[in-house]
């Protein structure tokens, strides 16, 4: 790579983080199911050059064992803390908008457990604020997981 391709790189690399806080236009716990569509409409605005998205799905497998399904059991003021998380990783990041929906209640393979979308004017700000908001979810959001496996059993689980 030449000197001016290194240059060009760094600058379309580097993000442009003005220092504003993105809208949270939609933050919670759900019984219904998550649609990624919806998200990514909500998030989008003419002025964001990038949108996006993580769609954290049920698998079919944890450590070795086959899971068939899982229950998530979300504390009372889970809907609290997500509308916490998405305004506290929001705040100064430069972004546009953020939602942050993660799902309740029983949950099949391929659903969608939690999903989020964020919008930006450029790409590193997108990216950076959609993986702090899902790590910081997955390491806050009181729920609680009860693995259904293929051989009959089960395992409870702290966290999302």
């Amino acid at each position: 790579m030449t000197s001016h391709d290194e240059a060009t790189w760094a600058i379309q690399h580097r993000g442009v983080n003005d220092g504003s806080d993105a809208a949270v236009v939609l933050a919670g716990v759900s019984t219904e199911p998550i649609s990624m569509e919806r998200l990514e409409e909500l998030v989008a605005d003419d002025s964001a050059g990038a949108i996006v998205t993580f769609n954290g799905r049920v698998r079919n497998h944890d450590d070795g064992n086959g899971v068939v399904s899982i229950d998530y059991e979300a504390h009372p003021d889970a809907n609290q803390v997500v509308q916490r998380i998405a305004a506290d990783v929001a705040k100064g990041s430069g972004a546009c908008k953020i939602a942050i929906q993660h799902r309740a209640g029983h949950l099949e393979l391929g659903d969608v457990a939690l999903g989020a979308a964020v919008s930006a004017s450029h790409r590193a700000e997108a990216f950076s604020l959609l993986e702090d908001a899902v790590e910081q979810v997955k390491l806050q959001l009181p729920v609680w997981k009860r693995q259904e496996f293929d051989d009959g059993s089960h395992e409870w689980t702290g966290s999302a």
